[in-house]
């Protein structure tokens, strides 16, 4: 019998009124109570990931926050324009939880073995409804953390480290072998740095900041390429013909950036001695855009041939294509590194109120290299 935690429990949910109004609160709900197969977890870590805040404030100009209520118990509301309410027509009036993924500790369990077994054990879940104070979850789904693992280290244990191998995974079914990563110094470009060192696959980086080579650098990195310098695509080309990289996984989406990495590919398949085509080489080039931190349109200048291909890419379908077998392989390899190689930093931990202040919002909403905010929803609380 599991035993029964009353009372109640906040829960952050944002909320987009017919009227184009999005408003992000605190909501009081029923502690839920967990099934014979399932597990009560206390949740003290949740990243704010870019895939957070798409649901968070879905297409709201930031411009127009505003903020009211109380310390405790804060208001967020902002406008979303009209030519942009269509899109956004599936959640009207709807009040929506948030947080793909976090960490906690298992205060209570159903009567399977399974469950009982993880009392007082520290797991990663996933599953969206995060940002709340309890969480409840299939035993069979909770991924349970090496003794030692604190919450805040557990907390990223799914999206950014399966994220990073599921690139690996796709590089080798799709028959390639080296990448290119763009937005490559974020918490998810460190991990991919580090698994490509590990599993001794070529990478090359992007980043747009002088301090973000040194950093990658420091690490490790062969490749590291400044979108921001002037010689950017030779250097590129340069780092393409020394890896063989005919794949990239763009975060950025928008602009020139997926086309320039076309056409610097282009060349390094040229530089290798390839007859002349009016066609262009006959290798296969790719580019999946995988993240939106530049919501303009995809700028392509056809340079690059007619071997080659832009689309979306996402995790759970990714995963969903790989079976339960394959993906639970990758999960183990996140368990047991989660410490060294799928290790997060975050610059700041914050109470769910705490998330919702202006001042907090303008920080982790620029989606900014080096800012990666982590809420702690039972954080003051005994």
């Amino acid at each position: 019998m599991a035993k029964q935690f009353s009372g109640d429990a906040l829960q952050l949910r944002s909320m987009l009124k017919q009227d184009g109004t999005l408003e992000l609160s605190l909501a009081t709900m029923p502690v839920p109570q967990p099934k014979d197969d399932e597990v009560l977890v206390r949740v003290e870590a949740s990243p704010i990931n870019p895939s957070d805040l798409g649901l968070l404030f879905g297409a709201a100009d930031p411009t127009t926050m505003r903020s009211s209520g109380s310390a405790d118990r804060p208001i967020v509301t902002a406008s979303v324009p009209d030519k942009l309410m269509r899109g956004m027509a599936a959640r009207v009036d709807k009040s929506l939880p948030v947080g793909n993924e976090g960490a906690g500790i298992v205060v209570a369990a159903g009567a399977d073995e399974s469950a009982q077994a993880l009392i007082g054990k520290t797991v990663g879940m996933i599953g969206g409804a995060m940002y709340s104070q309890y969480r409840c979850i299939p035993a069979k789904h909770a991924l349970l953390l090496p003794d030692g693992t604190t919450p805040a280290e557990g907390a990223s244990c799914f999206v950014n480290p399966m994220t990073s191998l599921a690139m690996v995974e796709t590089m080798r079914l799709e028959g390639h072998s080296a990448l290119v990563h763009t937005a490559a110094a974020s918490n998810l470009g460190q991990m991919l740095q580090k698994v490509c060192l590990k599993d001794d696959v070529p990478l090359v980086n992007i980043v747009r900041k002088a301090e973000q080579v040194e950093l990658l650098r420091g690490m490790g990195a062969s490749h590291v390429c400044n979108s921001s310098e002037p010689t950017f695509m030779k250097h590129l080309t340069d780092a393409l013909v020394t890896t063989g990289a005919t794949l990239a996984f763009d975060a950025i989406g928008g602009g020139t950036l997926a086309g320039q990495i076309l056409t610097c590919m282009e060349a390094a398949a040229s530089a290798s001695g390839a007859a002349y085509s009016p066609y262009g080489s006959t290798t296969h080039k790719q580019v999946y855009i995988y993240g939106g931190l530049d919501r303009s349109p995809i700028v392509l200048t056809r340079s690059f041939g007619m071997a080659w291909g832009v689309g979306g890419w996402l995790l759970f379908p990714f995963l969903q294509k790989i079976g339960p077998e394959a993906s639970q392989k990758l999960q183990g390899r996140v368990a047991a590194e989660i410490k060294t190689t799928f290790a997060s930093s975050y610059t700041r931990e914050v109470s769910l109120a705490e998330a919702l202040t202006l001042e907090a919002i303008s920080v982790y909403g620029k989606q900014a290299t080096g800012e990666k905010y982590l809420i702690n929803p039972n954080k003051g609380l005994a």
